[in-house]
């Protein structure tokens, strides 16, 4: 670019600048300090980019969070339509995204880069400036970062790993000496510092988080197989036969140099393959932990305890909002020494009115409620008439359940209109065939008219 040029500066945050050398060829300027017992000397690095007439200062940072929600969340059918899956709403006043922004700010990450691909118009709106999550910062903050042209054309992020690849100079701005990977999609609390510590202590050059499945369900993961020291010695996705049920979240630390090694060398292989016509990928599972492991490169697995939730599909999201309503389920959102921080709507106090009949349901402000509502989740706005019945339901924000209607086991999604005398849902124990029940979804920006039902299962996307 022209009229770039870059300089590093050390500053010491806990003394005065003690000026050592300076080198001209890569213009670089090293100072250190001493902590207040002065022993111990601190080295920090600033990244100083002048373009024409303008000066960014970036702050190294020890460790950089690539938030991968470009995903388009296909088995969330209706729900993701018109909306980027970490958008889709959850527990009264959340969106999924907000769980690993909250994990980054608790955990001490400052920077944070949120790759967007797929519908990102909500999910840009939500995440704004980051205020929210304390990450409006001048050094570092979170960015929004979806796929760009360059001189040698444009592409869309073609897979997880190439995602990273993409976003290479966002990262190397900060200089970070270790990235940690995310997920955009799960529901859960984990301090990312710790298992940053675990990966320095192994001195490893990747660490993949890991939760302890029932053997049923470990075909549904990528497996990891490790030994005594919990180093990973083999990795299998989604085995017919598994081994372990360790299985991989999702959730990485890389030490930057390594992973940009495997992400340039993954790039280069897979561009060579398609340039052959053969089959190629550029992922993270599939390509870059099988490639460091071909390597003996030194991998960890982290084992995590607490709950965690891929809600990946219509029934999980169901489940996982139903969890929120458990005493026996460990997902603590009351914590307030582990908040998990949203977008608030500023909207008026939430109305129970005399005639409605409240038990065992999380009522988010905004609602008014003159109806009858039983284990169930309203969110922002919701309305319920008196004589409607939400029952084993999720109810999404602007929703107006009218009347006479009757919503039991489902997933009603935002601005919908159910007018009365409509039915969505049955129960299990109102199905002959067990098999033939699930939950009964209603898309976003869908009215429902008089007498009509939906059926369990089904999925409404348009005005019926």
């Amino acid at each position: 670019m022209t009229g770039l040029s870059a300089c590093y500066v050390y500053p010491s945050i806990f003394g005065e600048f003690t000026p050592l050398e300076y080198h001209a060829d890569t213009r670089t300027q090293i100072s250190g300090g001493y902590d207040e017992s002065g022993t111990d000397r601190v080295f920090f690095k600033t990244l100083c980019c002048k373009f024409s007439n303008e000066m960014f200062m970036y702050t190294k940072k020890k460790c950089v969070a690539m938030l991968l929600a470009g995903g388009q969340g296909s088995r969330l059918y209706a729900l993701t339509k018109n909306v980027a899956k970490p958008a889709v709403p959850y527990g009264g006043k959340y969106r999924l995204i907000d769980f690993p922004l909250s994990n980054c700010t608790n955990s001490g990450i400052d920077t944070v880069g949120v790759l967007t691909q797929y519908q990102p118009l909500v999910l840009n709106e939500y995440i704004g400036n980051g205020q929210p999550w304390d990450l409006d910062k001048m050094n570092g903050g979170v960015h929004v970062l979806p796929p760009y042209e360059t001189q040698s054309g444009a592409s869309w992020y073609e897979g997880t790993a190439n995602a990273i690849y993409q976003n290479m100079r966002f990262i190397e701005r900060y200089d970070p000496e270790y990235v940690v990977v995310l997920g955009g999609d799960h529901i859960y609390k984990m301090d990312y510092s710790k298992m940053v510590d675990f990966h320095v202590a192994n001195n490893a050059d990747c660490t993949i988080s890991v939760i302890d499945v029932p053997k049923a369900e470990a075909s549904r993961f990528g497996i990891m197989i490790c030994d005594e020291q919990n180093k990973v010695i083999d990795f299998v996705e989604k085995p017919k036969e598994p081994k372990s049920t360790l299985a991989s979240m999702g959730i990485y630390v890389f030490t930057w140099e390594k992973l940009k090694k495997y992400l340039i060398e993954n790039e280069n292989d897979a561009n060579a393959k398609r340039d052959r016509g053969e089959p190629w990928s550029k992922d993270f599972g599939k390509d870059i932990i099988t490639s460091m492991l071909r390597d003996d490169q030194r991998l960890f697995a982290y084992e995590f305890e607490g709950y965690w939730k891929d809600v990946g599909t219509l029934d999980s999201l169901w489940e996982a909002n139903m969890d929120l309503l458990s005493p026996s389920v460990p997902l603590d959102l009351y914590d307030r020494s582990w908040k998990i921080y949203s977008r608030s709507n500023y909207v008026t106090p939430q109305y129970i009115g005399d005639k409605a009949e409240v038990e065992n349901s999380m009522i988010v402000e905004g609602s008014n409620v003159n109806g009858q509502v039983d284990f169930s989740i309203l969110f922002s706005g919701v309305t319920v008439e008196e004589g409607a019945s939400v029952q084993y339901s999720i109810v999404m924000p602007g929703t107006v359940i009218k009347s006479g209607a009757v919503v039991e086991y489902a997933i009603v999604g935002e601005d919908c209109v159910v007018e009365g005398g409509a039915h969505i849902g049955k129960s299990p124990e109102q199905v002959e065939n067990r098999d033939d029940w699930g939950i009964a979804v209603v898309g976003h920006n869908v009215t429902i008219s008089e007498n009509k039902s939906v059926e369990p299962k089904q999925i409404v996307g348009e005005n019926i």
